[in-house]
This record gives structure tokens, sequence and C-alpha cells, in this order.
């Protein structure tokens, strides 16, 4: 006759399978739910329109900033790029880098391309017009503002550092604040990676 486990025990085995079971532990802030999906209509580098549909099926990483910034921006490009570079080589072209500048005064399609070219392949410039590009960064909850500009004209640009992680299909996902590592970064896009694969 097979013997029967008490009922206590049975619960106990339970819920240590259900401890057991694999939690998404991610670097930066799990943002599910809480953003609108990815969507803008800019100006690439080309001086062409260009959609969050040009980019569907790939992981993307949305950044505000200006080429003229002194450290952030091409502190925060130079480590997403390190971060893309770590990933497993079948995910390294799954990421797309969006930076968006905020600085059209300045930044025209030319100036952009030539930025965003030394940070790497899969990065894509995009501007507008400042109106457009204030309703996008009110839809991912961020502002920018420009500073007075000195006797020479210069001037800075105020914006978020943080960059907005989408999925392949332009859910909202991640929010990555500064302070993440390259290898921090990394692991969270290829967690994502690995699991919106087909």
């Amino acid at each position: 006759m097979r013997r029967m486990l008490p009922l206590w025990s049975v619960f106990v085995a339970l819920m240590l399978a259900g401890c057991t079971e694999k939690e998404e532990n991610w670097h930066g802030k799990d943002i599910s739910g809480l953003m609108p999906e990815l969507e803008f209509q800019l100006q690439g580098t080309n001086g062409q329109p260009v959609t969050a549909a040009d980019s569907k099926g790939s992981i993307r990483l949305l950044y505000f900033g200006f080429t003229s910034c002194p450290d952030v921006c091409p502190t925060t490009l130079t480590d997403l790029r390190r971060s893309v570079q770590q990933l497993p080589e079948q995910y390294r072209d799954d990421v797309t880098t969006l930076f968006v500048s905020v600085d059209p005064r300045r930044d025209t399609p030319e100036r952009l391309a030539s930025y965003v070219n030394f940070f790497g392949e899969r990065i894509v410039g995009l501007t507008s017009e400042e109106p457009a590009l204030r309703k996008l960064a009110k839809r991912y909850r961020t502002t920018f503002g420009y500073d007075e500009p000195d006797a020479s004209g210069n001037y800075n640009v105020s914006h978020s550092s943080a960059v907005y992680v989408f999925d392949r299909d332009g859910n909202a996902r991640l929010l990555l604040r500064p302070g993440l590592s390259p290898e921090q970064i990394s692991e969270d896009l290829a967690q994502l990676a690995l699991k919106s694969s087909s």
C-alpha cells in the first residue's frame, strides 16, 4: 500500500516549488505597463521621415540628447555601445539605439549623422522641430530646456539622462538610469532579447 504524504507536507512542497520559479530580475527600472508604446515621426539624418515602424522587430533604446553635449551624452552612448558589444553574438544586431536630438537649431541632419556614426552602426540619429520634440518628450514624461546663449551664441541644453528600453513589439519595458554599468545594461538587454526571441 502506497504511503500518503501528510497534507501539510504537500502544501510546503508546493510553496517551495513556487519559490524556485525564476522571476525577472532587472538592473533597470521595470516600466512595463507604465509608459505608452514606442511611437514617433521624426526626421532622420538623410532628411527623410523616420517612424517607430522602421525599426520594428528590434529592441529599441530611446535617448534624448544633443550633439554639443559635453559629457553625459557621449558617456551614455559609449556605455550603450559597450553593452551591446557584450551581448551574445546572435543578439547584437537585435538592438537599435534611437538618439533624439532636442537641439534642432544646431543639429542639422549632416551634423547628427557624423555624431551618431562615431558610436556605431546601429544607432539612428533623429530630430524634428521643437513642438514635435516637446510632444514626444511629454509622451515619455520627460522634458528639456535651453540655457541663455553666451556672448558667442553657445548655449547648453538640459535633458534627461535616462534611456527608455522598448521590446521588439514597441512596448516600454525598462528605464535605464545613470549609474548602471555596461555589464548590467547588457544583462538586461540579453534577458529581454531572450524572452522576446521567436
